[in-house]
């Protein structure tokens, strides 16, 4: 080994200890006499110190080091003199007898430090450079410390670590595959898996009942910063099993992932219906940080002459607790937020509950003191409280009321990084349906089995039926999602029906599921997690890009190897591929 230490491991009680670092020179000063030099590497940081009147020459040789460059240093420990208390090795120093360059370094485009001067797509260019930086070396670190934790708990708990194959097979549901053209079969192409899905149900077929995988996922949908082409997920599954084994199980992975990870005791889960999360949140990962729930006030508010309400499919309203003295200004800036294409409400209507206890709103014109403090009565809304309300059809309105909810959490400062609220998501639409195309689709995916009581409505109202799904939220973030699966070919081929596969359509795409239904399929079910996300929630990132090693931009280019990019004549040659201009 060239080096006896590493850079982070060195204290007082290696004084007078003879010594062998390698790293890299985050920075040197030159302080007549005394040139100090300190050295990094992926432990830590450690101060050398070469000293004029003890070997001129290895100081002058010392003063010629560049940021970056790699070098072997050899020395005694000493004890500081002037010691650093932020640093792990700032007890001590080391007076240097010897070093050698191991290579140097051109000057980097941007500072190695926690706070760079690089920006972003400057950064992901050279992201070698931009993983030497402590914040980016502690994400890692993290990953690394959730996928050993996860494993041994898996492990634990009698599940087999089993690989699925890369190169599947193209299917339309869902998001965009990525394509794979193959050299041996012209004009035929694999896809890169979406999920291990159908492969994770034949191995339970196969008998192996307890069945995970940290498995690379590929998807080509739309970037944002939970997003990537490329991601990892803990997919899980498990035979002979109920809705609550596997939520007890996953639930208590959740609980050894907060212990081991972030040394946090967290209770258990609560567990809310679909309905209810859209009712009370307008979202189906609902934030319950804090409270603000939504309240609808269609019987409160309709007939009294105001078109808006009147017309309206939903009227929906929540109370910004001691904000009733916004200014006209304040509440005009939340009328434009909400009005954004991304919100998609048409207006904002507010009810102030004065501090002298009197009563002023926007549409004062339509309605009565007593009529506007019944409203505020049905939000309990205190002298100092602003009642916000939108209306109009269902479906949006719930969804816009529920983004400005969390904008008003964010503004107020009531979510909390350093809190976690997990919560259960349970009984989602088994389907949803698409005006444009006139058809059903899966709200999860067509494998899901309906909730045994509402088999019966698959005929006669098929959006009725309620999905044997959950999904684990932390936060307002999706983590995980799950469901039991269709164990039964007539049921699934039922499925495939009401989502208007044709017979042959599902046999060409789904035929190898189907006949292994016949073998002795048991029940079963699983769960997936996206560990990216998972690690960016514990790490209290903002993206899932700061989480990877090695990711893409928004644009899902790689600007540090510059791909996507176009492959030569001859391979396009010989996969049988004519690019049209």
């Amino acid at each position: 080994m060239l080096r006896t230490h590493t850079c982070g491991e060195l204290t007082i009680q290696n004084a007078g200890q003879e010594v062998n670092l390698c790293g890299w020179v985050q920075r040197s000063r030159d302080m007549g006499g005394l040139t100090f030099v300190d050295l990094r590497d992926r432990y830590g940081i450690t101060q050398l110190v070469f000293n004029m009147e003890v070997n001129p020459v290895l100081c002058l040789e010392a003063r010629k080091l560049g940021r970056e460059f790699v070098i072997s240093a050899k020395g005694l420990v000493a004890e500081r003199s002037n010691k650093n208390p932020k640093l792990p090795t700032g007890e001590i120093e080391i007076n240097m007898t010897s070093f050698e360059i191991l290579n140097a370094s051109k000057i980097p485009p941007f500072t190695i430090e926690d706070n760079t001067d690089g920006g972003e797509e400057l950064r992901m260019k050279y992201r070698y450079l931009d993983l030497r930086r402590n914040i980016n070396r502690k994400n890692l670190e993290l990953r690394h410390k959730m996928a050993i934790a996860t494993r041994n708990y898996m492990n634990d708990q009698g599940f087999i670590e089993i690989e699925t194959p890369v190169l599947i097979k193209s299917t339309p549901e869902g998001a965009r595959d990525f394509v794979v053209p193959s050299r041996m079969n012209p004009n035929q192409f694999y896809a890169l898996p979406q999920s291990p899905q159908t492969f994770k149900q034949l191995l339970m077929i196969a008998g192996f009942d307890r069945y995970f995988q940290l498995v690379k996922c590929f998807r080509d949908e739309d970037l944002r910063a939970d997003r990537q082409p490329e991601f990892t997920q803990i997919d899980c599954e498990m035979s002979f099993i109920t809705q609550e084994d596997i939520l007890n199980t996953f639930e208590n992975l959740a609980k050894h992932l907060f212990k081991v990870v972030k040394d946090l005791e967290i209770g258990n889960f609560p567990r809310i219906s679909y309905d209810l999360a859209m009712q009370e949140y307008g979202s189906d990962k609902p934030d319950i940080r804090f409270g603000m729930k939504l309240f609808e006030l269609n019987d409160l508010v309709k007939g009294k002459g105001f078109k808006v309400f009147d017309e309206a499919g939903l009227v929906v309203g929540l109370n910004a607790e001691g904000c009733a003295e916004y200014t006209r200004k304040q509440l005009d800036d939340l009328t434009e937020w909400v009005k954004r294409p991304q919100i998609g409400a048409s207006g904002l209507v507010y009810i102030r509950c004065n501090m002298d206890g009197t009563v002023k709103s926007s549409v004062d014109k339509f309605y009565s003191s007593s009529d506007l403090t019944s409203i505020l009565e049905t939000f309990n809304a205190k002298p100092g409280d602003l009642v916000l309300v939108l209306a109009g059809k269902k479906e949006s309105t719930q969804k816009a009321a529920g983004e400005l909810r969390l904008e008003m959490g964010r503004r107020l400062g009531l979510m909390d990084p350093a809190v976690f609220k997990p919560l259960w998501v349970i009984n989602f639409p088994l389907l949803e349906f698409d005006e444009e195309t006139n058809r059903y689709y899966a709200k999860h995916h067509p494998f899901t089995s309906p909730v045994p009581e509402d088999i019966q409505l698959l005929e006669s109202n098929p959006g009725a039926v309620r999905a044997n799904a959950y999904d684990l939220v932390i936060n307002g973030v999706e983590i995980g999602g799950g469901s039991i699966r269709i164990h039964n070919k007539e049921l699934q081929k039922k499925m495939f029906q009401i989502l208007s596969f044709t017979e042959e359509d599902a046999q060409e795409q789904f035929g190898f599921l189907m006949t292994a239904f016949e073998y002795g399929a048991p029940p079963h079910g699983g769960i997936a997690f996206g560990f990216d996300r998972w690690c960016t929630i514990f790490g209290g990132g903002e993206s899932i890009r700061d989480f990877m090693a090695f990711p893409k931009n928004n644009s899902g280019r790689d600007v540090m190897i510059d791909t996507p990019a176009k492959i030569s004549t001859v391979q396009l040659k010989e996969l049988n591929i004519k690019l049209v201009n």
